[in-house]
């Protein structure tokens, strides 16, 4: 589980690290703006969903358990 969660995080930050390339390289040439940024980004918001439901999931299947504060 938590080599999903590792590689899902690792997709997120490169999918907006290309969104980033993509925005710097598509305004330098004056040239119309491609789809690629808007693409990177949407990329980026599925995978973090994926890995919210992914969370979801595992804790639903006692893979995982809450460790938060204990109640009084």
């Amino acid at each position: 589980m938590n080599y999903l969660v590792l590689l899902a995080f690792l997709a997120i930050v490169a999918s907006l690290g290309s969104a980033l390339y993509f925005m710097m390289k598509d305004g330098q040439d004056g040239k119309a703006k491609t789809n690629n940024m808007a693409r990177a980004l949407a990329f980026r918001v599925g995978f973090s969903i994926l890995l919210f439901v992914c969370i979801l999931l595992a804790w639903k299947l006692g893979y995982i358990e809450p460790t938060g504060l204990p109640l009084k």
